[in-house]
């Protein structure tokens, strides 16, 4: 080959590779989305046509390969999505987690500010994550904290296996919390069923039906009970209580671990029945952290001792809240007659402390 032809080829690879060069370094840098130019969002479908919070979407349609936000309208939320997994047909969304439930508008809006609005059903079931009591009477009311509450509509008070639902009257209701009125009910524990836009959804709560307990405390002695404490006296207050309007206080002096007594010596004491399931109550705490030592005259080990599957841990000025199952603590041997019921403490050690008891109580 000539040298001339040589030298021209040369040149003509040279130009090539810096027109390469040239058109590679003015390429447009881009957000990683397809490069689908902005055009009309038709939206046709989603699958799932309703979901819950936290869940993937898809939306089918076309022109939606642009779309540069996805709001849900009743909270002006955006839900999340991946920008660079959008085509021209079908787009992949994240359900907020904290969007409310039911029929509501989600907008989804393109680069050019074209946008769709399509009805979209978010599941959302009521949920509670915390109560005001797990004690009622009939006519009591009880607060439910929780989410997705604002748009309930019935609650009751049931057993699906023994199949007894009563409903109980909503007297407030907001997205966070309900207020309810317990209602009369033969049942002696249950959860709530509670129903809202999106469906039908059970506690994971129990609570306890006091006008269908053994009462050895609930704003006065129960039948046939007296004071029976060592040293200090127990002493009825109306100042603190969790239920009602009393409760009844003991100060457990310094060093003497001492107990407060709750004594049936009237003769109408009750004899073992193992159709009772439950020991539960509410006790209030003192100035620090102690353990009480639940304990029994009807007991294997008798009245006063120390069992560590009976101990109850109190926290510090605040209404604790204890249910013990009877098979699992040593409350009540076959056979015996319950005449006492006490909580003991080892100690106190550095000062005498007051504690409050209220709603002890059997349930079956």
């Amino acid at each position: 080959m000539k040298l001339h032809t040589l030298s021209r080829l040369s040149g003509l690879l040279l130009l090539a590779g810096l027109t390469s060069f040239v058109m590679t370094s003015c390429e447009k840098d881009t957000d990683g989305s397809p490069q689908i130019a902005p055009g009309n969002p038709v939206a046709k479908a989603f699958t799932p046509d309703s979901a819950s919070g936290g869940s993937v979407v898809t939306l089918t349609g076309s022109g939606l390969g642009d779309i540069r936000t996805i709001v849900f309208e009743k909270q002006n939320i955006p839900a999340g999505f991946q920008p660079t997994l959008n085509t021209d047909n079908a787009l992949i969304f994240r359900v907020p987690t904290e969007a409310l439930g039911g029929k509501q508008k989600v907008t989804f809006t393109n680069s050019a500010g074209q946008s769709v609005s399509v009805d979209f059903k978010v599941l959302a079931y009521a949920t509670v994550s915390d109560v005001s009591n797990y004690d009622f009477a009939k006519g009591a009311e009880i607060t439910l904290t929780g989410n997705n509450l604002d748009d309930v509509s019935s609650v009751a008070f049931a057993d699906s296996v023994k199949g007894i639902s009563d409903a109980a009257t909503i007297v407030s209701k907001s997205q966070k919390q309900l207020v309810v009125k317990m209602p009369a009910s033969t049942l002696t524990r249950g959860t709530l069923t509670i129903v809202n836009g999106t469906g039908r959804t059970r506690t994971k709560q129990e609570f306890v039906n006091m006008d269908m307990a053994y009462k050895v405390f609930a704003d006065a002695y129960g039948t046939g009970f007296q004071d029976g404490s060592w040293g200090d006296a127990g002493a009825v207050s109306t100042k603190e209580f969790k239920t009602g309007t009393a409760s009844v206080s003991k100060t457990y002096q310094k060093g003497n671990w001492h107990l407060i007594g709750f004594a049936n010596w009237s003769g109408s004491a009750l004899a073992y029945s193992p159709d009772y399931t439950y020991v539960t109550g509410w006790i209030k705490g003192a100035s620090a952290d102690y353990s009480l030592y639940l304990t029994t005259d009807a007991s294997k080990a008798g009245f006063g001792g120390f069992d560590d599957k009976n101990k109850i841990n109190v926290k510090a000025g605040v209404w604790n809240y204890f249910k013990l199952k009877l098979s699992d603590i040593d409350f009540w041997a076959p056979g015996k007659t319950l005449t006492q019921v006490g909580f003991r403490i080892q100690g106190p050690d550095k000062q005498d402390e007051t504690f409050y008891f209220d709603d002890i109580l059997l349930v079956k």
